[in-house]
Parts: structure tokens; C-alpha cells; sequence
């Protein structure tokens, strides 16, 4: 049962992360400044990209609203383990190594180009996980 707790709560933080991602970082205003003036730059300088006009904000919010999409989706199937967890975690100790291997290298990723608040969300969805793995017990004997 423990497994699954972790499970869950990585679940939660993983859909709470996905949800302040969308807000701050998808759909947030750019201080002004120069962060205004690079970002009116992304927004006005339009190119051909495989026959379609382009701008690099739109491949901003497109890659942004991308990463939010692949969050919830993760969220979800962390909840759905969770629920097959219940049964026989053992089983599912490499689908979480996967997800928890998935999550080390997306917490080193925002440390080398984000800020901090992401990467303490994604060291304890980490954390959630490595628990979920260390907890994992086989299914009990028929």
C-alpha cells in the first residue's frame, strides 16, 4: 500500500507542476524590460518553416504547451500505477525507475536552464518515486 501512497503523491505534484508550468511559464507575461523587448522580438520576426509562417514564440508556446501535455499525461498514468500498485508493486519497480530516471534528468535540465522552484517540484517527485521502488513488495502468494 505504500507504493501507491508514493505513487499518488507523485501523481499530485507532478499534475500540480504541469498546472503552474501552463500559468507561469506557457501563459505568463514577460517582466518589462528586456525580457519584454526579447520576447516582442520572438513574436514579430516570422520565417518559413516547412511552408508555414512562423515565429519563435509560437514555437516557444507550442514546445511550452508540449511539455505541459506530456506533464499531465505522466500525472495520469502515475495515478493509473498507482492503482495497479495495490496489487503487485514489485512488478512495476521498472516502469518507476523509468519515470524516476525520466524526472532526474528533467530536474537537471531546469537547474542548468530554469530556476529553482521547478527543480525542488521535480526532486520530490524524484524522491515520491524512489520511495514508491524501495516499498514495492511482490503480490502475496495464492
Amino acid at each position: 500500500m505504500k507504493s501507491t501512497l508514493f505513487l499518488r503523491i507523485a501523481s499530485v505534484l507532478t499534475l500540480i507542476h504541469a498546472a503552474l508550468h501552463t500559468i507561469g511559464g506557457v501563459f505568463g507575461k514577460p517582466m518589462p524590460g528586456a525580457a519584454q523587448i526579447a520576447f516582442t522580438a520572438m513574436q514579430s520576426n516570422h520565417f518559413l518553416v516547412m511552408g508555414l509562417p512562423r515565429s519563435y514564440a509560437e514555437f516557444y508556446r507550442g514546445l511550452g504547451l508540449g511539455a505541459t501535455i506530456s506533464m499531465t499525461l505522466e500525472g495520469i498514468v502515475l495515478w493509473l500505477l498507482g492503482s495497479l500498485a495495490k496489487t503487485d508493486a514489485h512488478r512495476l519497480r521498472p516502469v518507476m525507475g523509468v519515470f524516476m530516471a525520466g524526472w532526474v534528468a528533467i530536474a537537471v535540465n531546469s537547474y542548468v536552464y530554469f530556476f529553482l522552484p521547478p527543480v525542488i517540484a521535480e526532486l520530490l517527485i524524484v524522491a515520491c518515486l524512489g520511495m514508491a521502488i524501495l516499498t514495492a513488495q511482490p503480490a502475496p502468494a495464492a
